[in-house]
């Protein structure tokens, strides 16, 4: 669920609002019938209402709806993602273009929500400008993700990739920061590490603070996993050369998200070579808070 938190966290953070967070975990049966339903009872949800609320998440559902009917219709109720239950229970509704949800409260786009902002683009790549000092340019940022419900990520790819990879540093004198997530698996990980281990190449390790910011702050292109729909849309809020690592497996709405972002002119399947070419950066974040705030404005 951390994705979800990211989306509502940028939003308030577009706002200038500093959110105050709080997690939901409904026993059964309450959890079982989630979004639909009564909420049930947890002490850490309670009067006063606030004035803005922003829900995500299928055990939320049911929490945004009692808040919005206790405060008589005062809270501003928005929710992020398909809510799985008619979007008039709420005041907004943002959801991905790819999941087709409509109706007159619904805001689409083609990207999502996140934390990321040009400061802070800027901060992480001053901050970590020392560790990779010595990497050539072009600088590439390769963000991995790893196998979840429609994607494989197998070892025989991490082959693949890492020897893309290797090419890149070979061919195009590239220098690559590479940040695996928990997903990518331990073989996998070891797999592109060891295709790089002569390369002008950073690995991270998994300790210390995550250098992922900082590696698309200090990228020239970047090059991502297909398997987050999150991870796609922050590398195409840099402005710069997106490229796809399509894995093993598909569904419509990821295929429907991946033609969407190529169609933008964002990014493009990466077949192991560099371009270079400029679009105008996917700001999802921007778009949602944006539309809040005029509808607030409107009260």
């Amino acid at each position: 669920m951390a994705g979800f938190e990211t989306q509502g966290l940028g939003i308030a953070e577009a706002l200038g609002l500093k959110a105050e967070l709080k997690r939901v975990s409904p026993p059964a049966p309450w959890r079982w019938i989630a979004p639909h339903g009564p909420a049930a009872p947890d002490a850490n949800i309670k009067a006063p209402w606030p004035d803005l609320l922003i829900a995500s998440g299928r055990q939320s559902i049911p929490y945004a709806r009692m808040i919005r009917r206790k405060s008589k219709g005062k809270t501003f109720t928005v929710v992020l993602q398909d809510p799985r239950v008619a979007p008039s229970n709420f005041d907004l509704v943002w959801a991905p273009a790819h999941d087709r949800l409509e109706g007159p409260n619904v805001l689409s786009t083609l990207v999502s929500p996140h934390r990321l902002t040009r400061e802070r683009l800027t901060a992480e790549a001053a901050r970590i400008a020392p560790s990779v000092a010595h990497l050539p340019k072009p600088r590439v940022a390769v963000l991995l993700g790893g196998t979840n419900a429609v994607y494989t990520f197998s070892e025989q790819i991490a082959a693949r990739i890492g020897a893309q990879l290797a090419n890149l540093a070979d061919e195009f004198h590239a220098g690559l920061m590479v940040t695996p997530s928990r997903r990518t698996g331990d073989a996998q990980t070891r797999i592109i590490r060891d295709a790089l281990k002569d390369k002008p190449a950073i690995v991270w390790d998994g300790t210390g603070d995550n250098p992922y910011f900082g590696f698309l702050g200090q990228a020239d292109a970047v090059i991502v996993t297909c398997d987050s729909v999150n991870m796609v849309g922050e590398a195409a809020f840099t402005g710069k050369p997106v490229y796809v690592i399509e894995l093993e497996g598909n569904a419509p709405k990821f295929r429907r998200f991946l033609d969407g972002v190529y169609a933008s002119g964002a990014a493009r399947p990466f077949v192991g070579r560099l371009e270079s070419w400029e679009y105008a950066p996917l700001n999802a974040t921007h778009e949602v808070a944006e539309a809040i705030r005029q509808r607030l404005n409107q009260r």
